[in-house]
């Protein structure tokens, strides 16, 4: 494995893994010493989420290029598949216990099914049809009431037994619960910042115990579920959730965006300083034990925008990150930030 130019040292968390920062940078950067190997010609913007399956080759869901990048574990380019099947807002990627691969569509209202070569096996839900929030396409405050699957969904994850839980996120305040078939079993949430509602109900992940969690991006916490929707509890050491997943080790990995100064919380919280991006490791009852990140944007260790998360095999972690969404186009962050980097398990 090649060592990045931006390589940062952590101290080790207790009992695991000692991390060090290997760094993917976008296209026309790829001939930097980074993680991600790009051929020569080869880019995408965002990255909006990771997946890693059992070999540990690593799946990006990419936009603007919207497709899925394939990458061996040592970075090493092997493919892209799907272009023209999605929309430029493509979400959520997630890897099926049966090495099959949920892809998230978020402005195409959908979640289809795929091989990992990019065979498509169907879908999980209606595609391509908004249900009925209120939701005016832009402003959060318009979703009004919670629908039926989708409008605008955002992650899947697959509980122990097989069922599927989706995230209904940007245009709804939902989750779906569909049998491991496909069948919509139960929908539970709706807007707000009050136990069981969402304001952008954006990550979620199933515990081995059943347990759902549900990353309530813009209400700063993480909401904890029974497996028929029930809430039990909420984590609020956190901030701005976008996803998180349930490492070999048992920990929780959880991706955390930049409440950047001046943005105003659901609640009317105006942020008077900058909350930057990190990755926060937590137990499966919610406490924090070690955090990555928290510091300026573009530099070594820290991040701008995280959002999809995923751990190989071996410990290491991958994050995804929107850096174009909300750093380049803000004009905050310099264009050839990275969009993917690499926790490398010491």
């Amino acid at each position: 494995m090649v060592k990045s130019e931006r390589t940062a040292h952590f101290p080790p968390l207790g009992g695991g893994c000692q991390y060090a920062f290997f760094v993917g940078e976008m296209g026309q950067l790829a001939t930097r010493a980074g993680w991600e190997k790009l051929p020569a010609g080869l880019a995408h913007r965002d990255v909006a989420a990771v997946a890693v399956d059992a070999r540990d080759r690593v799946y990006l869901a990419t936009r603007v290029r919207s497709c899925i990048f394939v990458y061996e574990r040592d970075g090493t380019f092997v493919r892209t598949w799907g272009e023209g099947l999605f929309t430029d807002r493509l979400h959520g990627v997630t890897m099926h216990p049966d090495g099959t691969l949920f892809v998230v569509d978020d402005a195409g209202h959908s979640v289809r099914h795929f091989t990992t070569a990019g065979k498509e096996l169907g879908a999980i839900g209606p595609i391509g049809m908004a249900s009925d929030t209120g939701y005016d396409g832009s402003n959060l405050a318009t979703v009004t009431r919670a629908a039926g699957p989708y409008n605008r969904p955002t992650n899947i994850a697959v509980a122990p037994n097989g069922e599927l839980y989706v995230s209904d996120g940007y245009g709804n305040a939902r989750v779906h619960h569909f049998s491991s078939e496909g069948r919509l079993i139960r929908s539970w949430g709706e807007p707000g910042t009050g136990p069981g509602q969402f304001k952008i109900s954006h990550g979620i992940c199933v515990l081995r115990d059943g347990r759902v969690l549900v990353c309530d991006r813009e209400n700063d916490r993480i909401e904890v579920f029974t497996p028929d929707g029930k809430f039990v509890a909420e984590w609020t050491d956190v901030q701005r959730p976008t996803h998180l997943v349930l490492g070999p080790d048992g920990r929780l990995y959880v991706a955390e965006l930049w409440w950047r100064k001046g943005l105003k919380t659901p609640k009317g919280e105006e942020i008077r300083e900058d909350r930057y991006g990190r990755v926060s490791i937590l137990n499966t009852d919610g406490k924090v034990l070690a955090r990555f990140g928290g510091g300026p944007p573009n530099t070594a260790g820290n991040f701008t925008a995280p959002h999809g998360i995923a751990v190989d095999s071996h410990g290491n972690v991958y994050v995804a990150e929107v850096t174009w969404t909300i750093g380049v186009s803000a004009g905050v962050v310099a264009d050839g930030a990275p969009t993917i980097q690499k926790l490398a398990a010491r």
